[in-house]
């Protein structure tokens, strides 16, 4: 049986008279998308037609909800107490569901974003919020996460579906977390070596440390940054690839995880 990997980008994340990444041409590599939903970026009408482009191309589309923090791109530490996490990310779940049903589709994921994702790898209630604010919202959505991570861990523990992301243009410590993106060499903008690190991720279930070594780690869907100014190339590489070695691109909502 082939083999199968989801491949998923940040998009939508243009804010009224401000663009930022390149969806109509990121958008056709793409299996499933996360798009931004007005608390890091996004307006309703970037939103709406960023859910529009993701239908035309067959693309599963995810909420991608962040701290309210527009100005810092949702890429801030920022104070909320878990009764704020938790309305918060309804709220943006709602919105981009909302825009997804007026056009005749729905969500297939949640995916927390920057800042926000960060926090609940390692803050049980942060982690158990953003798990809960997605099963109440739909107990059968499935929450993309970090493997081994305090999301991941409350996830399951709310009976929460998860999705195993992995990133091929972003470096990790030994530990498995992300490094930081204030360390040289953070994010990678080279699609090839972007491209050796998703096929080493996907068919050895190997990441690459920065700081040394490998570790193990199970991955379901690769994820591209969409304000990498490099997304396009990247996607384009990684995708060339995949295929090149015989593994399908293709929404995991179409395969048995």
């Amino acid at each position: 049986m082939s083999k199968t990997i989801d491949l998923n980008a940040d998009a939508g994340e243009s804010y009224g008279a401000w663009t930022l990444g390149d969806d109509a041409a990121l958008f056709p590599l793409l299996s499933s998308v996360n798009i931004a939903c007005g608390f890091h970026a996004g307006d309703p009408l970037t939103m709406q037609s960023a859910v529009a482009l993701a239908r035309q191309h067959g693309l599963g589309i995810g909420a991608h909800p962040s701290y309210p923090d527009l100005a810092g791109f949702g890429r801030r530490v920022m104070e909320a107490t878990p009764e704020q996490v938790y309305a918060d990310c309804l709220y943006q779940i709602s919105a981009l569901s909302g825009m997804a049903q007026a056009a005749g589709s729905r969500l297939q994921h949640v995916k927390a974003h920057g800042a926000l994702s960060n926090r609940a790898c390692v803050h049980a209630p942060t982690a158990q919020a953003i798990a809960q604010a997605t099963r109440d919202f739909d107990s059968r959505l499935p929450l993309m996460v970090l493997p081994s991570t305090e999301l991941d861990i409350q996830a399951r523990a709310l009976g929460v579906p998860v999705v195993l992301e992995t990133f091929p243009e972003r470096a990790y410590l030994k530990d498995g977390r992300l490094a930081p993106r204030s360390m040289a060499g953070s994010s990678i903008h080279d699609p090839q070596e972007a491209a050796r690190r998703a096929v080493m991720m996907v068919l050895e279930g190997l990441v690459e440390a920065v700081d040394g070594g490998f570790f193990e780690y199970k991955v379901d869907s690769l994820c591209i940054h969409g304000d990498n100014p490099n997304a396009v190339q990247i996607a384009h590489a990684i995708r060339d690839a995949l295929e090149d070695v015989g593994v399908t691109v293709r929404s995991f909502a179409k395969t048995d995880l």
